[in-house]
């Protein structure tokens, strides 16, 4: 049988931990992934308008194949400093990448757009390097959804976004989990209504149970945002699978179908979406071409769910432009 982990998270996947760090007066945060040991990663790019740090170096021919953290973050190009923040305190750790007597954290990142949310960005300096290292002193197997880390002044077409995350366990044994902060262009939900686009996919009534509406609107004209370029959804997918970065780009590759089948329209030219994927490579591949297309559907299913879950759990804040899904 196919089910979530004991968590229904990413942190199902033994060896990832995942921490959060907010500002409520700005309105934005910063989220990090970080491994008890660095893991393999691949990164895959679909939206037109992406912000992005160290992903050159996540291509499968590319001498560095592992990763120490994959920081997302809110601020557009101000949150891309987040990483340094995370790479600083990695550093004092004593973890990174071995240059003769130096240690260099490999940090790879995303940011997305959170400036006109209703935050105050009258910031004295830039809040970003602070944030990635408290959220990474936060790290920890159990987190929030919802208004938390890069989740926290999320926004979608009709609603507040959030921090969303998911897991699944195959019958080959292996844990696949996604993470996302969710600030679309587009909409999770169906119409002006209260259902998911990914209920096909939920698990247990974890975003309402609702199912589908019994009418759908005109599909050739979705809801959008006015503010047309605030917008980008960034995640990541993760596996106790043992998997080459070649691999692993392919199941980042998969996991944008989650973001297709639970936001309308996904992957514009004013979204910056982005999977990263991770693989702990804690268990091998026993029929690798059969157990890979499995791995790559069950983290595009889990994205799909963990989207959903991102906008089912937001709550409230002062100054928000837009509802919350719990006040429909």
């Amino acid at each position: 049988m196919v089910g979530t982990g004991p968590r229904n998270l990413i942190t199902d996947v033994d060896g990832l931990s995942v921490g959060n760090a907010s500002d409520a007066k700005i309105k934005t945060g910063a989220t990090v992934l970080v491994g008890d040991a660095p893991f393999t990663c691949g990164v895959h790019v679909m939206g037109g308008a992406p912000g992005t740090r160290e992903t050159d170096l996540l291509a499968p021919d590319k001498t560095v194949e592992q990763v120490d953290a994959l920081v997302l973050s809110g601020g557009s190009a101000f949150g891309l400093d987040a990483a340094s923040g995370v790479a600083d305190a990695l550093r004092a750790q004593g973890r990174g990448f071995a240059v003769g007597d130096q240690l260099v954290p490999i940090v790879p990142g995303a940011i997305l757009f959170d400036l006109i949310n209703g935050g105050d960005k009258d910031w004295p300096e830039n809040p970003y390097k602070r944030l990635g290292s408290e959220a990474l002193e936060s790290a920890a197997r159990s987190f929030e959804l919802g208004r938390e880390g890069a989740g926290t002044g999320c926004t979608t077409a009709t609603l507040m976004g959030g921090l969303g995350s998911a897991s699944v366990r195959l019958p080959s044994g292996h844990t696949v989990g996604a993470l996302v902060a969710v600030n679309a262009l587009g909409s999770a939900t169906i119409g002006k209504g209260k259902h998911f686009w990914a209920a096909p996919f939920e698990v247990e009534g974890e975003f309402g149970g609702l199912g589908l509406p019994s009418e759908f609107p005109d599909p050739h004209l979705p809801d959008t945002k006015l503010a047309a370029h605030a917008n980008t959804t960034i995640g990541i997918v993760a596996t106790d699978a043992a998997l080459t970065q070649a691999q692993c780009t392919r199941m980042a590759t998969a996991a944008h179908d989650g973001y297709a089948r639970a936001l309308v329209p996904s992957h514009t030219p004013m979204d910056g979406d982005l999977v990263f994927a991770a693989a702990t490579g804690a268990k091998p591949l026993e029929n690798p071409v059969a157990d890979t297309l499995l791995l790559g559907h069950a983290a595009a299913t889990a994205m799909a769910r963990a989207i959903a879950r991102a906008v089912h759990a937001a709550t409230p804040m002062v100054g928000d432009p837009l509802p919350v899904w719990q006040s429909l």
